[in-house]
Order: structure tokens, then C-alpha cells, then sequence
């Protein structure tokens, strides 16, 4: 095999250029081979003069069509501002939340397509069009390094023109400022139009509401609840609502479960908000609200999967690990005259994360 490898490798290059395996065993671990049939490199086809570089008319037209969609640009996001207040939705009219849509996008579209067909066309017509290779080398703060850098910045503003064309750069920087105006805008959607701390105090359990299973809506008896087991649980009448159903879910989401009477820590002022060891609490974490539905039977904790917070359900869910910084609120619940689960109010506490009660 030794004479094989000889073979090949005198077939490639001469023995004076190129070590062969041979003499590749014993020599120093950087030496390698060299082959003689690489491909070289062709370098750059000859540069095409642009229309724009021959012509100083075509360049200006070029110029005024860049600067035109900017102009464009800045027209979209404007109308898009303006559609947001001129056709408002209302949730009475779907024809309304069409009218909205179509002429916010076309405004939208308008902007985003000004701003980046203008910016292509520039890079394509106006700057400079000479390929070149940029080579690879380590980067370091050295001050050859910046002044280079601040010989490519001045090379780059004098191919594009960037300081020399003001029509370009001013309608550019007026397009690209404007832009983000519609979605400013259209952060007010995130709040409602009333007052956020009471909307988030009051949740759809009150006297006499049923607790019901979810998703299906079936109410509860406190007779279905054995020990260990655990119902998501939903408002009577939270299907039937035709608006804000949603919103008014994550509000009002509850875990309901039973354990043993004897293994429950209650405060005496509280003894009546649970119903022969069936308790009832509010899904939503108070650390940022996410759902917590992980239930251990035999430790009675309740788990947050997104962070993993901890509450302990034998002890009114009192946290006992992770970031949450409250226990999760507790709604007070009984049996009616039928034997189903009934709310005996609202949640005391408020629902969820507490950033919003700041100062309140």
C-alpha cells in the first residue's frame, strides 16, 4: 500500500513540491500537500458602466424617483394614522373592522414598500456599483483599525452621496422617522378605554354563580369532587357572553380541588370560603400570569410551569418557591340548595401579577 500512496503522489506534482505520504509521517505535524491542479482564481468580470453613470440626466431622474418613494413612504405611514382614526371599529359592525383593516394595511404597505424600494433602487442606480472583496481578519480595537474605519465611513459616504445628495438623505430620514408613527398609534389598542385597575379587580364570579367545568360549561356538584381530584373550572354563563369572552376567562379562571379536611390549614377568618375541604383558587399566577395548572395530589402543591413557582394549596397557596411574590387569591365558594358549587362573592384579592396596583 506504501508504494501505491508513492505512486499517486508522484503523479500529482513533483517530489521536490510536494511531500509525499512517505515523507509526510516523519515530518513536522504543519506540513501538508499541495495540488498542483487547483482551480485559479478567475478574478472580476469587467465592471458595465450603469445608464446613471453615463448619463447625468438619467441620474437625477434617478434621484428624483428615490426621493419620490420617500415621499411615498412618509404619505403611507400619514394615511395610516389617519385611517386609524377615521374608521373606527366598532364591535356592533363587522363591516367596520374591514373598512379599518383595508385602509391601515394600504397605508402600512405603503410606508414599508416607499422606504425599502427606495433604498434598493438607491443602492442599485445611484451608489457605488464596483464589486470588491472585503478580507476576513480578526477584529480588534486597535487605532489603525479605527481610522480605518473612518476611511471606509467617509469612502462610503462619498460613493453613495449620502451628505451630497440632501433631497435623498432628507426624504430617507424623514421616510424612516414616520414610519413607526401607525404602530405608536395602534399601542393603544393594548388598554382598554376604562380604567385598567378596576377591570382587573372585578372578574365574573359574584354571589350565587355556579362553578362550572371547562371548557364544556357543566356545572359542579361538591359530590363530583373526591379527594385528589382537580377541576378547571369557568363563571356560569361565561359561553353565553357574545363579547370580551376571553378577557373575561383569564380574569376568572379557577383550580378547583379537594383534600382532606384535616389536612387544611385554615385561617379562621377564612374557615367558611371552603366547603367540606373543597377549596377553590385563582389559575393565574401572581407572578406574571401564567396559568397555573399543575397539581400534585399527594404534597397538595400547586406548579407554574413557565417559572416555576410553587404554592401550597394546604395553606391557602402560600408561596414556597420561585419568583411568585403573593399566594394566589382564594374565592370563597359553598353549595346551594341543589348541591352544586356556588361562589359566595368575588375574589377578595386581586387577579394575577401586581405590577398594575402600584401606588394604588
Amino acid at each position: 500500500m506504501a508504494d501505491i500512496h508513492d505512486d499517486r503522489d508522484e503523479a500529482v506534482a513533483p517530489s521536490t513540491e510536494v511531500a509525499t505520504v512517505d515523507d509526510h509521517s516523519a515530518a513536522a505535524p504543519a506540513t501538508a500537500v499541495v495540488r498542483a491542479d487547483r482551480i485559479p482564481n478567475p478574478g472580476f468580470p469587467p465592471h458595465r458602466p450603469r445608464v446613471t453613470d453615463l448619463d447625468p440626466k438619467k441620474e437625477k431622474q434617478a434621484e428624483r424617483t428615490i426621493s419620490a418613494l420617500f415621499l411615498l413612504s412618509i404619505v403611507g405611514s400619514v394615511l395610516a394614522v389617519v385611517a386609524y382614526f377615521a374608521f373606527p371599529i366598532d364591535q356592533a359592525n363587522p363591516g367596520s373592522v374591514r373598512l379599518n383593516n383595508l385602509f391601515l394595511g394600504l397605508g402600512i404597505t405603503l410606508a414599508l414598500l416607499g422606504v425599502g424600494i427606495g433604498a434598493v433602487h438607491w443602492s442599485k442606480a445611484l451608489m457605488h456599483s464596483h464589486e470588491e472583496v472585503e478580507m476576513r481578519h480578526p477584529t480588534r480595537g486597535s487605532d489603525e483599525s479605527r481610522t480605518k474605519a473612518v476611511e471606509i465611513f467617509s469612502q462610503a459616504n462619498k460613493e453613495s452621496g449620502f451628505t451630497r445628495r440632501s433631497l435623498v438623505r432628507n426624504t430617507l430620514i424623514g421616510a424612516v422617522a414616520v414610519t413607526p408613527i401607525p404602530a405608536v398609534v395602534m399601542f393603544r389598542d393594548l388598554a382598554g378605554d376604562d380604567d385598567p385597575v378596576a377591570l382587573l379587580k372585578q372578574t365574573m364570579w359574584d354571589e350565587g354563580v355556579r362553578l362550572c367545568r371547562d371548557p364544556s360549561g357543566t356545572p359542579i356538584r361538591a359530590a363530583d369532587v373526591t379527594i385528589g381530584s382537580a377541576f378547571h373550572v369557568i363563571p356560569e354563563g361565561l359561553a353565553e357572553l357574545e363579547y370580551h369572552r376571553i378577557e373575561e376567562k383569564a380574569k376568572a379562571a379557577v383550580l378547583l380541588m379537594r383534600l382532606p379536611v384535616d389536612e387544611l390549614n385554615e385561617d379562621p377568618a377564612k374557615a367558611d370560603w371552603s366547603y367540606d375541604g373543597i377549596v377553590a383558587y385563582s389559575k393565574i399566577c401572581t407572578h406574571v400570569g401564567c396559568p397555573v395548572a399543575l397539581y400534585e395530589q399527594q404534597t397538595h402543591h400547586l406548579l407554574c410551569p413557565c417559572h416555576q413557582s410553587q404554592f401550597d394549596v394546604a395553606n391557602h397557596c402560600e408561596v414556597i418557591f420561585g419568583p411568585a411574590a403573593r399566594p394566589l387569591p382564594q374565592l370563597p365558594i359553598t353549595v346551594d340548595d341543589e348541591g352544586f358549587l356556588v361562589a359566595r362573592s368575588d375574589f377578595r384579592d386581586p387577579v394575577g401579577p401586581t405590577f398594575w396596583e402600584i401606588n394604588r
